[in-house]
């Protein structure tokens, strides 16, 4: 049941998904844990593509994002889907700096011969638009912004219509966003990819992912590819999501005032050289995010004094903040990213952290960063 469309999205992320309403019947869509059906009509568990909750989820996201969505297995079965449904010899036209599974997922596409990727710095206007003119013209822009882990915001209107211009699709990872901060086919993005598993589910109990589409042929060729690919979400794991969607408005509400909070006090510690978070001022990033979201997101990276062992030692010292990789749950986590060295090779400087702010007082919070940036 779609809304009406004046609904501000904090509403909708509470209201949209729901069953009809019938006397009696339930507010939430029942988790149903069968793979198979009975027969007497022509539809089966792959041509549905899942579950009555899965199509209760993908109604729900796709009225936050102003699209269709599909769930998938994973995030990185969404990026797959995406990558993998282009022609053998296509041209990518991709983030330096990016997250490590699309990296890797690109170094394979080039390993096997089946893309090239012209790899550029998403925030770099100029060099984004060079490399869409060159030859041969690309089937594919794929933006990450911000990207992970640096903080590069792409200008994605200007993107959007130069990578329209030379017949490239254009796809972009919002999953430090959410919905709630920024909502990319509303510049012309034809793809929104999120990784469901953080911001979305919320809870880091879900492994999940999901694409958002404009335009029903380019659905259609991404449904196909994740019923044959095998991606489609279990029904526990898209109840899972679909439960914590409905907190989504209030968590990032509250992580990303959290997260701002703690910027500006990690901007005056002795112990950190640097803080990357577009809501400062003085952030490279902050009138282009000002433009173009609608806040500054519940993600910090701060560099610390005396290089990968010093910040080593904070990742190692916080007691309250829990040191492990991912983000987007309710509570925080930190971890030194130039660790796995396909962050390394991408740029990632060695001494920095990267902080998933979470829903935590934000006092408690900063009392144990004080602790753990202590020489």
């Amino acid at each position: 049941m779609s809304h009406d469309s004046s609904l501000n999205r904090s509403t909708l992320a509470v209201c949209a998904g729901r069953p009809a309403p019938a006397p009696g019947g339930p507010l939430n869509t029942g988790v149903s844990l069968s793979a198979t059906f009975h027969a007497g009509t022509e539809a089966n568990y792959l041509r549905q593509g899942g579950s009555e909750i899965t199509r209760a989820f993908e109604a729900a996201l796709g009225e936050l994002e102003g699209g269709r969505a599909l769930g998938f297995s994973s995030g990185m079965a969404a990026i797959a889907a995406v990558v993998e449904h282009l022609p053998t010899g296509s041209t990518i036209v991709g983030p330096l700096a990016v997250y490590s599974g699309t990296s890797m997922l690109f170094d394979e596409q080039e390993r096997l011969g089946r893309a090239r990727v012209r790899r550029v710095d998403i925030s770099d206007t100029e060099a984004v638009l060079e490399a869409l003119r060159l030859d041969p013209a690309p089937d594919l822009l794929w933006i990450e912004t911000p990207t992970n882990p640096t903080f590069g915001v792409a200008d994605l209107p200007v993107l959007i219509e130069a990578a329209h211009a030379v017949g490239a699709l254009v796809a972009v990872d919002s999953t430090w966003n959410s919905p709630m901060v920024l909502r990319p086919l509303e510049y012309g993005a034809d793809v929104v990819m999120h990784s469901a598993t953080k911001y979305l589910a919320g809870h880091s109990d879900v492994l999940m992912g999901a694409l958002v589409v404009a335009d029903d042929e380019v659905f259609a060729r991404l449904k196909a590819r994740r019923d044959l690919g095998g991606a489609t979400p279990g029904a526990l794991e898209t109840f899972l999501t679909l439960r914590g969607m409905r907190t989504l408005s209030v968590r990032m509400d509250r992580a990303q005032a959290n997260a701002g909070e703690l910027a500006r006090r990690l901007t005056s510690h002795p112990s950190v050289e640097r803080v990357l978070y577009p809501g400062l001022p003085d952030d490279p990033a902050h009138d282009r995010v000002t433009r173009l979201h609608d806040g500054y997101g519940a993600m910090v990276c701060f560099l610390v004094t005396g290089g990968s062992a010093a910040a080593d030692r904070v990742c190692e010292r916080v007691h309250l903040i829990t040191h492990a990789t991912s983000l987007g749950g309710v509570e925080s986590l930190i971890e030194r990213r130039a660790r796995y060295a396909v962050d390394a090779a991408n740029g990632t400087p060695e001494n920095l952290i990267r902080f998933s702010v979470g829903i935590e007082d934000v006092d408690d919070l900063w009392h144990d960063l004080q602790q753990a940036l202590i020489d």
